[in-house]
């Protein structure tokens, strides 16, 4: 047998053997976004998390706020429903997310809904001043009143519109805690807003 036959198997071994490393060097390399995520913990936590539940109240209690404004309204059942199930899912999750602030000694956030409580609700855009609207899905002072005042014909169509919007939003945010956070708790509520609200935006759709 020539020296060239005997090459021929002895390099096909090799090739094989640097293609089976290839999956472990690629595993290796750091370019897997989950390999910059920080490990979740049951008791740590950090700047994501607390930025997570600041926001995340503000924005819960918007939800509200509309879910209010829906109640004193004659809506299609189904979307009177669905709004209660906004107010059963979200006002547990605000409360949560206070407990974690106060345990981690940080601010809790004013929302439109301790205005709204104070008596300021004659415009419920007032109750926003002050308010963040910058963050994702965030409705404006304008936005809540023309959602008040309007006509009983145009409320419901306007407040899908709107709270899909809401939740939109909701959910970028959820998946940012997701991507950063570090409390194994907020990821998982995280993980929940994310199912439960990209459920309720399909609903909505088929709704509007």
């Amino acid at each position: 047998m020539t020296s060239d036959s005997h090459r021929i198997p002895r390099l096909a071994a090799a090739l094989a053997a640097v293609l089976l490393l290839v999956p472990t060097l690629s595993a290796c390399g750091g370019d897997d976004p989950a390999d910059d995520r920080p490990a979740l913990s049951s008791t740590a936590h950090n700047d994501a998390d607390v930025e997570f539940a600041t926001a995340m109240i503000q924005h819960h209690a918007q939800a509200m706020s509309m879910v209010d404004l829906a109640a004193e309204r004659d809506l299609d059942p189904k979307v009177q429903r669905l709004a209660e199930a906004i107010r059963a899912a979200q006002g547990p999750e605000i409360e949560t997310m206070v407990d974690w602030l106060q345990e981690w000694g940080e601010d809790i956030p004013e929302t439109m809904r301790d205005h709204v409580n104070m008596g300021h609700h004659g415009d419920i855009g007032e109750a926003m001043e002050g308010m963040d609207t910058d963050m994702p899905g965030m409705m404006s002072a304008e936005d809540m009143t023309a959602l008040q005042d309007a006509t009983d014909a145009e409320f419901q169509d306007l407040w899908l519109t709107m709270m899909v919007e809401h939740h939109e939003g909701a959910v970028e945010m959820a998946e940012t805690e997701q991507d950063a956070g570090q409390y194994r708790p907020a990821v998982e509520l995280a993980d929940r807003i994310v199912t439960t609200q990209t459920a309720e935006i399909e609903q909505m759709e088929r709704l509007r």
